[in-house]
């Protein structure tokens, strides 16, 4: 799942390449993404609008546009977004762009006809969820996003951790905190040497302060690299991010301080991997 680092990295790209652009059309083949209103209405609120501003709440990209309504992208599990020129082939779209022929470029379920290129969503498993509202304070699902992770103070942080939940459980809450997921969360608490199963409101001080400057290190340098590209995820220009080349827990073998064999564990149905000597 793209998370703060990668959804930041599509921020930067979509701000560079489809601001100030005017949406022209929009072609889909997955209606059922749209979630709070039909395919036809949202093709007449976007059409003919600029894109004006664009935001990230979480792990939430918002579209500002000039009609005065808001689009919302949510990528959930496996959604990216692509921008260059498509040509549609066989029931097909096709692209004579190299990098967009990476395997993970070809599940381009939504097109936006831009009137300067296409803006293409392409989304493996198809859980991404689309919104498209009047009034930013209608969408239930910024109301639902806590903290963001990269803006939270240490006293916030401390607040946060006063409850019996599992750490790693907590840090993945995007009520709580936004923006972390599987991949950052095992990096930040193999950084802070904490083991995921930790009670939060077990931490002494000095864990709490670790934590708190392993979550900002981590993440900076997530979207310094451009994000994660283990599994699905891949940048606006169809190539891959650079985290992974760094990282030190997440899907190991053997731990890279002692060489113990790094445990897989599942928590909250999420695949944990951890160091049971070096996390505490």
């Amino acid at each position: 799942m793209p998370e703060l680092p990668e959804v930041t990295t599509m921020v930067n790209g979509l701000r560079k390449t489809v601001l100030k652009s005017t949406i022209l059309d929009v072609w889909t083949d997955s209606k059922k993404n749209i979630k709070n209103t039909s395919f036809d209405s949202f093709k007449k609120g976007i059409k003919n609008s600029k894109i004006e501003k664009i935001q990230r709440k979480g792990k939430v990209i918002i579209f500002f546009l000039s009609n005065e309504k808001i689009l919302i992208v949510h990528p959930k599990m496996s959604g990216h977004f692509l921008f260059g020129k498509w040509e549609r082939k066989d029931d097909k779209w096709v692209s004579t762009d190299k990098a967009m022929q990476d395997p993970m470029n070809r599940f381009i379920h939504f097109i936006f006809f831009l009137d300067k290129g296409m803006l293409a969503f392409s989304d493996l498993r198809k859980f991404a969820r689309i919104e498209l509202w009047d009034d930013i304070q209608q969408a239930e699902i910024l109301k639902e996003i806590g903290p963001d992770a990269l803006d939270i103070s240490f006293k916030e942080l401390e607040e946060i951790l006063k409850t019996n939940k599992k750490i790693k459980q907590l840090l993945m809450d995007q009520k709580s905190i936004a923006g972390i997921g599987n991949i950052y969360s095992d990096e930040i608490l193999f950084k802070s040497r904490i083991k995921p199963f930790r009670k939060a409101n077990s931490l002494k001080l000095k864990e709490k302060k670790l934590l708190f400057k392993s979550i900002k290190e981590i993440l900076k340098k997530g979207v310094e690299l451009t994000g994660s590209s283990i599994s699905d995820f891949r940048k606006i220009n169809g190539k891959k991010g650079n985290f992974q080349e760094i990282t030190k827990i997440y899907q190991k073998k053997r731990c890279p301080r002692c060489n113990s064999p790094v445990i897989r564990q599942k928590i909250g149905g999420r695949t944990t991997h951890f160091c049971d000597k070096c996390q505490k």
